[in-house]
This record gives structure tokens, C-alpha cells and sequence, in this order.
């Protein structure tokens, strides 16, 4: 189980995996109508931790109900763990084209911290397996802000990340979440923030990142020329998504849903007819509007100078966090460690 992680998750019982897949692509059976998706994203855990022969039959079984023929990007989240020459052949061959592997760390010592299973010298391997099979795209996680972690070790990972070569790299903060065994090791003053640290990590990702060629085209997101996450983009710039699966959001026509967190359960209602959702609410468009221009302040493509008042803007600027780039609002370099209060300040 992941100490740091808030997602909800289970552990995994080969005895109601099965039940589980069928209500799945029963779910996609129900919302197949007209649905053309553009990019799909496998995540939320490890769904690799499923067997090749289950994720043959959960793909196949998609590709039946949902019409792939508009998908430009299909991402599959990978433990580094989960990674083999069969599994990963098996993908490819059904269509999956972006792997993006939770790395996080190649310190051994900082790995055990976070409670990942596997080793530095593991997810390079896994690396290599990914490209040996003829992934077109590679995305690899990590994350800075580890308890214990010194600032020669977060350059060491970014410039062995740099030296394999991955397409797409995002850099992450530790973050204390709510319901997480590190929230309550925070809580227990066992662990402490630090700011001013964070940030000349978040500067470090930015100083190594960026002159090897990974423009960073989202606060904690980078990648070289034509390798951006479709996915997210589309994401942070408020198109609709659909979730299937415990605990899966899905946004549509201004309604928001949650599916319940719960697999025993979810399974349960699909399987038997009922809708898998716990929690629903309708969005006006104001507050879709400032949903994306809080998520577009935080991309390279920023946000309609009409979008601030002008004393805002005036304001921003002259405090240095905001640039003008034609038509547009970018953060420059001392904004992006401000993103979230700039956000509030707009919204």
C-alpha cells in the first residue's frame, strides 16, 4: 500500500479480479453510444499489476464496446515491478503507445522511504525492457521533497533520468495528503515541510530539465518537441473525460460524477443494473471557466490577457510573477513557484 498516495486503492483478490473486468466493460458498455474517445489514460494505481492475459481480455473487451478509431495517445500507468518483456509486447500490440512508469526516486534509500518495491537499478531495467519492445513514448515519474532527501540526490535523479533518454519527465512535490500513513507521520511531527527547500528543488527540475531539451509545458510537466501528454492537455483545458471504475470522475455537458470508492461494491451495482455513482453535482459555466483558467495558468500556453482585470494584471506584473506573451498571460519563472496563490488571486 502507498504511504504518500490519497487515490483510493485495494488489495488486490484474484478471486474477484474477473467479476471486477466484467463490470468494467460493462460500464463501458452502458456509456459506448457516440463516444469517440481521443486519448485514453489507464491509471489510478498499478493496472499493470493485472496479469497480460486480464489486461488482453479488459483491452479487447474496450476496443469492442468503444470506438478507437479517433485515439491518438493510449497511456498505461506501470510499476516499475510489473514490468516484463511479455506484458509490455502485449500492450503494444494492443494498441497502447505511452507508458508512464512511477520511478519516483533512483535512491534505494529514499525508494524504501516512499515504500516502493522495487530498486533504482530495477526501474532501469524496466526502462530498457519499455524501449527493447518499441514503445514510441516513455514518460517516467518523479518526485522531489522526500522526507530525508538531499538536494545531491534529487540532481543525481534528474540527471540520470536526463541520461536515459525518456520522452516525457514529470516532477512532482511531495505533497502531505489527508487519509495517507505520511499525513499522519506529518501530524506526529516526524515529518516537516520546507518551503525554501521545495522550491530550489522545483528550480533544480527546471535548471537540469529544460537545457536538456525538456520544455516544460506544465509546472511539473516537461517533455521533448512533440511529446506533451495529449491527455492532460486536453484535461487542463476543460474538455470532458469519462471514468470508468471505483472511485473514477467523469465530466460531461457540465455534470460531474463520482463512481463509488469501493470495488466490492462497484462491481455489485454495475453487475446488477444499478448506476455506479456516489456523488454527482452540475457546474454552471463560471465555475468551469475558472476551473480551466486555474489548470491553462500552470501550462505554457497561459491565459487570455481579456481573462484579468486589468488592476490584476497591472498588479501581478509589476510584482514580477506574470509576463505578457502576445495575446496572452504566462508565469514567468518566479510566478511557477507561486501558481496556486496566483490562481486564487485570478479566481
Amino acid at each position: 500500500m502507498c504511504p504518500y498516495c490519497s487515490f483510493y486503492k485495494e488489495t488486490s483478490d484474484r478471486n474477484k479480479t474477473n467479476a471486477f473486468l466484467d463490470a468494467l466493460l460493462e460500464e463501458a458498455s452502458r456509456v459506448s453510444c457516440n463516444l469517440q474517445p481521443r486519448t485514453i489514460f489507464f491509471g489510478g494505481g498499478t493496472p499493470t499489476a493485472l496479469s497480460t492475459p486480464q489486461l488482453q481480455f479488459l483491452i479487447t473487451g474496450l476496443r469492442e464496446r468503444l470506438d478507437f478509431s479517433q485515439v491518438e495517445e493510449f497511456t498505461i500507468e506501470m510499476n516499475p515491478a510489473t514490468v516484463s518483456h511479455e506484458k509490455a509486447g502485449a500492450l503494444l500490440a494492443l494498441g497502447v503507445n505511452r507508458v508512464s512508469m512511477g520511478v519516483q526516486s533512483w535512491d534505494d534509500g529514499l525508494l524504501k522511504t516512499l515504500g516502493r518495491v522495487h530498486s533504482g537499478a530495477q526501474a532501469e531495467r524496466s526502462y530498457q525492457i519499455l524501449r527493447e519492445v518499441g514503445f514510441p513514448q516513455v514518460n517516467l515519474d518523479l518526485i522531489f521533497g522526500i522526507p530525508g532527501q538531499s538536494s545531491s540526490q534529487w540532481h543525481h535523479s534528474l540527471l540520470r533520468t536526463v541520461e536515459l533518454g525518456p520522452d516525457h519527465i514529470s516532477a512532482y512535490c511531495l505533497t502531505y495528503e489527508e487519509d495517507t500513513e505520511f499525513f499522519l507521520r506529518f501530524q506526529a511531527g516526524e515529518f516537516q515541510l520546507n518551503d525554501a527547500r521545495d522550491a530550489d528543488f522545483f528550480e533544480m527540475a527546471m535548471d537540469v530539465l529544460e537545457p536538456a531539451g525538456y520544455a516544460q509545458y506544465e509546472i511539473s510537466n516537461y517533455a521533448r518537441a512533440g511529446r506533451s501528454c495529449l491527455h492532460n492537455i486536453a484535461y487542463w483545458h476543460g474538455a470532458d473525460y469519462l471514468g470508468l471504475g471505483p472511485s473514477a470522475f467523469s465530466t460531461h455537458a457540465g455534470r460531474r460524477w463520482r463512481n463509488i470508492p469501493d470495488t466490492a461494491e462497484y462491481t455489485r451495482r454495475v453487475l446488477s443494473g444499478e448506476p455506479p455513482w456516489d456523488v454527482e453535482e452540475f457546474l454552471d459555466r463560471e465555475t468551469l471557466a475558472s476551473e480551466v483558467l486555474a489548470f491553462s495558468l500552470r501550462t505554457s500556453v497561459g491565459i487570455s490577457q481579456s481573462d484579468v482585470p486589468v488592476q490584476k494584471s497591472l498588479s501581478l506584473e509589476s510584482l514580477g510573477v506574470i509576463e505578457r506573451s502576445g495575446d496572452r498571460f504566462l508565469l514567468t519563472r518566479r510566478g511557477k513557484l507561486l501558481a496556486d496563490e496566483i490562481a486564487a488571486e485570478l479566481l
